[in-house]
Protein backbone atom coordinates (compact mmCIF):
# COMPACT_ATOMS: atom_id res chain seq x y z
CA UNK A 1 0.00 0.00 0.00
CA UNK A 2 2.92 2.57 1.02
CA UNK A 3 4.52 2.09 -2.64
CA UNK A 4 0.81 2.45 -4.41
CA UNK A 5 0.66 5.53 -2.16
CA UNK A 6 3.86 7.01 -3.10
CA UNK A 7 3.21 6.13 -6.99
CA UNK A 8 0.35 7.65 -6.78
CA UNK A 9 1.77 11.04 -5.31
CA UNK A 10 4.84 10.77 -8.39
CA UNK A 11 2.03 10.71 -11.07
CA UNK A 12 -0.50 12.65 -9.07
CA UNK A 13 0.65 15.41 -7.19
CA UNK A 14 -2.23 17.22 -5.58
CA UNK A 15 -3.22 20.07 -7.43
CA UNK A 16 -6.65 21.26 -5.67
CA UNK A 17 -7.19 25.02 -5.42
CA UNK A 18 -4.75 25.55 -8.19
CA UNK A 19 -5.24 28.33 -11.31
CA UNK A 20 -5.83 26.43 -15.03
CA UNK A 21 -2.34 25.96 -16.96
CA UNK A 22 -1.95 28.67 -19.21
CA UNK A 23 -1.64 28.46 -21.95
CA UNK A 24 -4.44 26.05 -22.34
CA UNK A 25 -3.50 24.28 -25.48
CA UNK A 26 -5.35 22.03 -28.08
CA UNK A 27 -4.60 18.32 -28.13
CA UNK A 28 -2.53 16.47 -30.85
CA UNK A 29 -5.02 13.79 -31.37
CA UNK A 30 -2.60 12.49 -33.86
CA UNK A 31 -0.24 12.48 -31.22
CA UNK A 32 -2.33 11.15 -28.12
CA UNK A 33 -3.22 7.84 -30.66
CA UNK A 34 0.30 6.56 -31.24
CA UNK A 35 0.96 6.96 -27.67
CA UNK A 36 -2.23 5.43 -26.81
CA UNK A 37 -1.22 2.10 -29.45
CA UNK A 38 2.32 2.20 -28.15
CA UNK A 39 3.28 -1.48 -26.87
CA UNK A 40 5.87 -2.05 -23.93
CA UNK A 41 9.34 -2.20 -25.62
CA UNK A 42 8.11 -0.30 -28.49
CA UNK A 43 9.33 3.11 -29.45
CA UNK A 44 7.21 5.42 -32.02
CA UNK A 45 7.95 9.22 -34.20
CA UNK A 46 5.04 11.10 -33.17
CA UNK A 47 5.73 13.99 -35.43
CA UNK A 48 6.60 17.50 -35.21
CA UNK A 49 6.11 20.02 -32.01
CA UNK A 50 5.07 23.35 -32.75
CA UNK A 51 6.46 25.98 -30.74
CA UNK A 52 4.32 28.90 -28.95
CA UNK A 53 4.65 31.84 -26.80
CA UNK A 54 5.37 35.30 -26.14
CA UNK A 55 8.59 35.30 -28.43
CA UNK A 56 10.83 39.46 -28.30
CA UNK A 57 13.63 40.09 -30.41
CA UNK A 58 16.21 38.37 -28.76
CA UNK A 59 14.45 34.84 -28.94
CA UNK A 60 13.77 35.52 -33.17
CA UNK A 61 17.28 36.35 -33.04
CA UNK A 62 18.05 32.66 -32.72
CA UNK A 63 15.14 31.01 -34.17
CA UNK A 64 13.80 29.86 -31.15
CA UNK A 65 10.33 30.58 -32.23
CA UNK A 66 10.84 27.99 -34.92
CA UNK A 67 13.33 25.59 -33.52
CA UNK A 68 12.28 25.77 -29.49
CA UNK A 69 15.04 25.87 -26.95
CA UNK A 70 16.99 22.73 -28.02
CA UNK A 71 19.90 21.00 -25.98
CA UNK A 72 22.81 23.33 -24.96
CA UNK A 73 25.66 21.70 -24.45
CA UNK A 74 25.64 20.67 -20.73
CA UNK A 75 22.13 21.89 -20.28
CA UNK A 76 20.62 18.63 -20.65
CA UNK A 77 18.55 18.13 -18.07
CA UNK A 78 14.30 18.62 -17.91
CA UNK A 79 11.96 18.43 -14.57
CA UNK A 80 8.69 17.39 -14.29
CA UNK A 81 6.01 20.11 -13.12
CA UNK A 82 3.29 17.32 -11.73
CA UNK A 83 0.52 20.16 -11.24
CA UNK A 84 0.90 21.46 -15.20
CA UNK A 85 1.92 17.94 -16.24
CA UNK A 86 4.60 19.63 -18.01
CA UNK A 87 8.36 19.01 -18.33
CA UNK A 88 9.95 22.30 -17.41
CA UNK A 89 13.61 23.01 -19.50
CA UNK A 90 16.40 25.88 -18.98
CA UNK A 91 19.75 26.68 -18.89
CA UNK A 92 22.46 28.21 -21.32
CA UNK A 93 24.89 26.79 -23.36
CA UNK A 94 28.33 26.60 -23.49
CA UNK A 95 29.64 29.47 -25.54
CA UNK A 96 27.34 29.39 -28.66
CA UNK A 97 25.60 30.33 -30.34
CA UNK A 98 23.64 32.09 -27.48
CA UNK A 99 23.89 32.07 -23.60
CA UNK A 100 20.39 33.13 -22.43
CA UNK A 101 18.39 32.83 -19.21
CA UNK A 102 14.95 31.71 -21.04
CA UNK A 103 12.25 29.04 -19.81
CA UNK A 104 10.28 26.24 -21.47
CA UNK A 105 7.90 23.76 -20.92
CA UNK A 106 6.80 21.04 -23.15
CA UNK A 107 3.84 19.35 -23.14
CA UNK A 108 3.28 15.93 -24.78
CA UNK A 109 -0.53 15.73 -25.24
CA UNK A 110 -0.23 18.54 -26.65
CA UNK A 111 2.84 18.08 -28.91
CA UNK A 112 3.96 21.50 -28.36
CA UNK A 113 6.87 23.78 -26.77
CA UNK A 114 6.13 26.98 -24.68
CA UNK A 115 8.31 29.66 -23.95
CA UNK A 116 7.15 31.09 -20.78
CA UNK A 117 10.11 33.61 -19.84
CA UNK A 118 11.56 35.29 -22.98
CA UNK A 119 15.49 35.73 -23.00
CA UNK A 120 16.80 38.77 -21.59
CA UNK A 121 19.98 40.31 -23.25
CA UNK A 122 22.53 37.39 -24.56
CA UNK A 123 25.70 37.07 -21.71
CA UNK A 124 29.47 36.45 -23.13
CA UNK A 125 31.39 33.70 -21.58
CA UNK A 126 33.10 35.29 -18.31
CA UNK A 127 31.10 38.93 -18.42
CA UNK A 128 27.49 39.77 -18.94
CA UNK A 129 27.50 40.65 -22.22
CA UNK A 130 27.90 43.35 -25.35
CA UNK A 131 24.69 44.85 -23.86
CA UNK A 132 24.36 45.55 -20.11
CA UNK A 133 21.32 48.01 -19.95
CA UNK A 134 18.89 45.42 -19.02
CA UNK A 135 20.81 44.46 -15.98
CA UNK A 136 20.82 45.65 -12.25
CA UNK A 137 22.97 45.19 -9.03
CA UNK A 138 19.89 44.98 -6.39
CA UNK A 139 20.36 43.30 -2.74
CA UNK A 140 23.70 41.93 -3.37
CA UNK A 141 22.47 40.22 -6.94
CA UNK A 142 22.78 40.60 -10.48
CA UNK A 143 19.57 40.69 -12.07
CA UNK A 144 18.09 41.71 -14.66
CA UNK A 145 15.45 44.70 -14.89
CA UNK A 146 12.33 41.84 -15.61
CA UNK A 147 13.90 39.72 -12.51
CA UNK A 148 15.86 37.24 -14.17
CA UNK A 149 19.25 35.84 -13.56
CA UNK A 150 21.73 38.17 -15.05
CA UNK A 151 24.47 35.50 -14.76
CA UNK A 152 23.29 32.29 -16.22
CA UNK A 153 24.81 28.91 -15.86
CA UNK A 154 24.71 25.62 -17.23
CA UNK A 155 22.08 23.24 -15.63
CA UNK A 156 24.04 20.29 -15.35
CA UNK A 157 22.37 18.30 -12.65
CA UNK A 158 21.68 21.99 -10.27
CA UNK A 159 18.14 21.91 -11.41
CA UNK A 160 15.02 20.07 -9.66
CA UNK A 161 11.41 20.82 -8.95
CA UNK A 162 9.65 21.70 -5.97
CA UNK A 163 6.16 20.37 -6.29
CA UNK A 164 4.96 21.71 -3.00
CA UNK A 165 6.00 25.56 -3.76
CA UNK A 166 5.47 24.75 -7.71
CA UNK A 167 8.89 26.32 -8.53
CA UNK A 168 12.14 25.03 -10.59
CA UNK A 169 14.85 25.23 -8.27
CA UNK A 170 18.25 26.13 -10.06
CA UNK A 171 21.93 26.42 -8.89
CA UNK A 172 23.31 29.23 -12.07
CA UNK A 173 27.09 28.69 -10.89
CA UNK A 174 28.66 30.24 -13.20
CA UNK A 175 32.10 30.98 -14.59
CA UNK A 176 31.25 35.37 -14.37
CA UNK A 177 33.46 37.72 -12.59
CA UNK A 178 30.98 39.41 -11.15
CA UNK A 179 32.98 41.77 -9.00
CA UNK A 180 34.02 43.11 -12.17
CA UNK A 181 30.25 43.03 -13.49
CA UNK A 182 29.17 44.95 -10.34
CA UNK A 183 31.91 47.76 -10.82
CA UNK A 184 30.86 48.05 -14.31
CA UNK A 185 27.69 48.88 -12.94
CA UNK A 186 28.76 51.51 -10.93
CA UNK A 187 28.36 49.20 -7.47
CA UNK A 188 30.47 48.17 -4.96
CA UNK A 189 31.58 44.54 -5.23
CA UNK A 190 31.93 44.11 -1.19
CA UNK A 191 28.21 44.33 -1.43
CA UNK A 192 27.80 41.26 -3.39
CA UNK A 193 26.12 38.26 -1.85
CA UNK A 194 28.40 35.64 -0.66
CA UNK A 195 25.60 32.81 -0.42
CA UNK A 196 24.83 29.96 -3.26
CA UNK A 197 23.28 31.10 -6.21
CA UNK A 198 20.34 29.57 -5.84
CA UNK A 199 17.18 30.94 -8.00
CA UNK A 200 13.95 29.55 -8.57
CA UNK A 201 10.94 29.49 -11.09
CA UNK A 202 7.46 29.61 -11.33
CA UNK A 203 5.98 28.65 -14.47
CA UNK A 204 2.74 29.47 -13.29
CA UNK A 205 3.48 33.21 -13.01
CA UNK A 206 6.26 33.19 -14.91
CA UNK A 207 8.44 34.84 -12.43
CA UNK A 208 12.15 34.22 -11.77
CA UNK A 209 13.48 35.18 -8.15
CA UNK A 210 16.84 34.96 -6.67
CA UNK A 211 16.57 32.97 -3.13
CA UNK A 212 19.17 34.37 -0.11
CA UNK A 213 19.49 33.02 3.02
CA UNK A 214 21.63 33.57 6.08
CA UNK A 215 24.72 31.28 6.69
CA UNK A 216 24.95 28.19 6.83
CA UNK A 217 25.59 28.22 3.47
CA UNK A 218 27.37 25.03 1.37
CA UNK A 219 29.70 26.12 -1.25
CA UNK A 220 28.20 26.29 -5.08
CA UNK A 221 30.97 24.48 -6.97
CA UNK A 222 30.58 24.11 -10.79
CA UNK A 223 28.69 20.48 -11.63
CA UNK A 224 26.66 19.69 -8.24
CA UNK A 225 23.15 17.88 -8.14
CA UNK A 226 20.51 19.07 -7.04
CA UNK A 227 17.44 16.93 -6.45
CA UNK A 228 14.17 17.50 -4.37
CA UNK A 229 13.40 14.53 -2.05
CA UNK A 230 9.88 14.90 -0.68
CA UNK A 231 10.88 13.26 2.89
CA UNK A 232 13.56 16.01 3.39
CA UNK A 233 10.96 18.62 2.79
CA UNK A 234 13.09 20.20 0.45
CA UNK A 235 16.18 19.57 -2.60
CA UNK A 236 19.40 18.31 -1.65
CA UNK A 237 22.74 19.68 -3.15
CA UNK A 238 25.55 17.64 -3.41
CA UNK A 239 29.23 17.80 -4.63
CA UNK A 240 32.28 15.69 -4.21
CA UNK A 241 35.20 17.26 -5.25
CA UNK A 242 38.05 18.99 -3.77
CA UNK A 243 35.74 22.45 -3.44
CA UNK A 244 32.86 20.66 -1.40
CA UNK A 245 32.65 16.75 -0.30
CA UNK A 246 28.99 17.32 0.90
CA UNK A 247 25.23 16.97 0.77
CA UNK A 248 23.25 19.94 2.20
CA UNK A 249 19.52 20.22 2.30
CA UNK A 250 17.50 23.23 1.49
CA UNK A 251 14.30 23.98 3.25
CA UNK A 252 12.06 25.99 1.17
CA UNK A 253 9.37 26.42 3.93
CA UNK A 254 11.91 27.92 6.32
CA UNK A 255 14.68 28.92 3.87
CA UNK A 256 17.43 27.49 5.52
CA UNK A 257 20.73 25.43 4.31
CA UNK A 258 21.33 22.63 6.29
CA UNK A 259 24.61 20.17 6.06
CA UNK A 260 22.99 16.43 6.62
CA UNK A 261 25.98 14.82 7.43
CA UNK A 262 25.87 12.74 4.50
CA UNK A 263 28.77 9.45 5.39
CA UNK A 264 29.66 6.51 3.08
CA UNK A 265 29.17 3.20 3.38
CA UNK A 266 32.17 0.71 3.05
CA UNK A 267 34.03 3.64 2.19
CA UNK A 268 34.65 7.00 2.90
CA UNK A 269 32.71 9.76 1.46
CA UNK A 270 35.22 10.55 -1.45
CA UNK A 271 34.75 7.21 -2.79
CA UNK A 272 30.99 6.38 -1.70
CA UNK A 273 29.54 9.46 -3.37
CA UNK A 274 29.58 11.00 -7.21
CA UNK A 275 31.82 13.63 -8.27
CA UNK A 276 30.59 16.60 -10.16
CA UNK A 277 29.38 16.07 -13.70
CA UNK A 278 26.85 13.17 -12.47
CA UNK A 279 23.52 12.80 -14.03
CA UNK A 280 20.45 11.52 -10.98
CA UNK A 281 16.91 10.82 -10.24
CA UNK A 282 14.81 10.64 -7.16
CA UNK A 283 13.53 6.84 -6.08
CA UNK A 284 10.29 7.49 -3.93
CA UNK A 285 9.59 3.84 -3.64
CA UNK A 286 12.80 2.95 -1.99
CA UNK A 287 13.65 6.42 -0.29
CA UNK A 288 17.51 6.90 -2.36
CA UNK A 289 18.64 9.09 -4.65
CA UNK A 290 20.46 7.11 -7.82
CA UNK A 291 22.97 8.61 -9.48
CA UNK A 292 25.44 7.90 -12.96
CA UNK A 293 28.75 9.28 -12.66
CA UNK A 294 31.04 7.70 -15.37
CA UNK A 295 30.52 3.76 -15.14
CA UNK A 296 29.59 3.91 -11.78
CA UNK A 297 26.40 3.63 -10.34
CA UNK A 298 25.83 5.48 -6.49
CA UNK A 299 22.76 5.26 -4.00
CA UNK A 300 21.57 7.89 -1.16
CA UNK A 301 20.27 6.48 1.54
CA UNK A 302 17.44 9.18 2.43
CA UNK A 303 16.93 7.91 5.73
CA UNK A 304 20.02 7.12 6.66
CA UNK A 305 22.01 10.03 4.98
CA UNK A 306 24.74 7.50 3.36
CA UNK A 307 25.83 6.99 0.08
CA UNK A 308 26.80 4.25 -1.83
CA UNK A 309 28.91 2.45 -4.82
CA UNK A 310 26.39 -0.09 -5.81
CA UNK A 311 28.22 -0.82 -9.36
CA UNK A 312 31.57 -0.34 -10.96
CA UNK A 313 31.34 -1.89 -14.48
CA UNK A 314 33.10 -1.65 -18.23
CA UNK A 315 30.72 -0.07 -21.31
CA UNK A 316 29.86 -3.48 -22.35
CA UNK A 317 27.17 -4.12 -19.13
CA UNK A 318 26.88 -0.11 -18.12
CA UNK A 319 25.73 2.58 -19.09
CA UNK A 320 28.42 6.09 -19.33
CA UNK A 321 26.99 9.09 -16.88
CA UNK A 322 27.73 12.27 -18.00
CA UNK A 323 25.58 15.91 -17.56
CA UNK A 324 26.88 16.26 -21.26
CA UNK A 325 26.36 12.91 -22.95
CA UNK A 326 23.74 11.65 -20.88
CA UNK A 327 20.37 11.77 -19.20
CA UNK A 328 18.59 9.78 -16.54
CA UNK A 329 14.95 9.19 -15.03
CA UNK A 330 12.55 7.53 -13.03
CA UNK A 331 9.83 5.54 -14.24
CA UNK A 332 7.35 4.96 -11.69
CA UNK A 333 5.31 2.59 -13.51
CA UNK A 334 7.94 0.06 -13.58
CA UNK A 335 10.25 1.12 -10.23
CA UNK A 336 13.37 1.45 -12.58
CA UNK A 337 15.47 3.76 -14.06
CA UNK A 338 16.16 4.99 -17.84
CA UNK A 339 19.14 6.43 -19.41
CA UNK A 340 19.54 7.97 -22.40
CA UNK A 341 23.10 7.84 -23.51
CA UNK A 342 23.63 10.30 -26.44
CA UNK A 343 27.29 10.00 -26.83
CA UNK A 344 26.91 6.22 -27.88
CA UNK A 345 23.24 6.35 -28.69
CA UNK A 346 22.12 3.43 -26.56
CA UNK A 347 19.19 3.35 -24.00
CA UNK A 348 19.51 1.47 -20.50
CA UNK A 349 17.08 0.82 -18.07
CA UNK A 350 18.44 0.06 -13.82
CA UNK A 351 17.00 -2.03 -11.40
CA UNK A 352 18.24 -0.74 -8.36
CA UNK A 353 17.23 -3.68 -6.35
CA UNK A 354 19.58 -6.13 -8.16
CA UNK A 355 21.47 -3.80 -8.86
CA UNK A 356 22.09 -4.02 -12.65
CA UNK A 357 21.84 -2.30 -15.90
CA UNK A 358 20.14 -3.88 -19.01
CA UNK A 359 20.87 -2.12 -22.48
CA UNK A 360 17.35 -1.86 -24.19
CA UNK A 361 16.61 -2.34 -27.78
CA UNK A 362 12.97 -1.13 -28.38
CA UNK A 363 10.97 -2.25 -31.05
CA UNK A 364 9.78 0.03 -34.17
CA UNK A 365 11.22 3.06 -34.91
CA UNK A 366 14.97 4.35 -33.82
CA UNK A 367 15.71 6.78 -31.48
CA UNK A 368 16.72 10.13 -32.97
CA UNK A 369 20.69 10.91 -33.22
CA UNK A 370 20.49 14.42 -33.56
CA UNK A 371 22.89 16.65 -31.48
CA UNK A 372 20.52 18.40 -30.00
CA UNK A 373 18.39 16.49 -28.00
CA UNK A 374 16.24 16.69 -24.54
CA UNK A 375 15.02 13.52 -23.11
CA UNK A 376 12.43 13.04 -20.07
CA UNK A 377 10.45 10.85 -18.64
CA UNK A 378 6.71 11.91 -18.65
CA UNK A 379 4.79 10.41 -16.07
CA UNK A 380 1.40 11.18 -17.36
CA UNK A 381 1.77 9.03 -20.26
CA UNK A 382 4.02 6.58 -19.09
CA UNK A 383 6.40 6.86 -21.76
CA UNK A 384 10.73 8.15 -22.02
CA UNK A 385 10.71 11.12 -24.45
CA UNK A 386 13.62 12.17 -26.65
CA UNK A 387 12.87 15.84 -28.35
CA UNK A 388 15.60 16.45 -31.62
CA UNK A 389 14.61 20.14 -31.86
CA UNK A 390 11.15 19.68 -32.96
CA UNK A 391 10.48 15.92 -33.66
CA UNK A 392 9.43 13.88 -30.70
CA UNK A 393 9.74 10.28 -30.37
CA UNK A 394 8.76 8.39 -27.58
CA UNK A 395 9.36 4.65 -26.11
CA UNK A 396 7.16 2.60 -23.52
CA UNK A 397 9.62 0.51 -21.09
CA UNK A 398 8.40 -2.36 -19.19
CA UNK A 399 10.25 -4.37 -16.64
CA UNK A 400 11.34 -7.62 -17.73
CA UNK A 401 9.55 -10.08 -15.71
CA UNK A 402 11.24 -12.63 -13.59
Amino acid sequence: MRVFLLLAVALLWPVSGTAAVEPALAPNTAALKKIEALKPNHAVLLGDARVVGDFNDIARRFNLDKTGPRARDYSLKMVWAPERKRAIFLGANHRVPHRLNDVWEFDLGALAWVLLYAPDNPRSYHDLGEDVSDVEFRDGILVTKRGGPAVIAHTWSGLTYDPVHREALFMSTWATDQKKAVEQLGGDPNELYGGPPLWAFSPETRQWRPIKTTKPWPKAPLAGMLEYVPELGGAIWHTNNFKMRATWLYDPAANTWRDLGASGRGADFAQAAPQPEQIAYYDPQRHIVVAQRGLDTYHFDVNNRQWTKVVSGDEAHVPFGHDRFASIAFDPRSGHGLLVDMKRNTLWAYDPDKPAWTRLTPAGAPMPAGKKRLPYFDPAYGVLVVIDGTKVWAYRYQAPSH
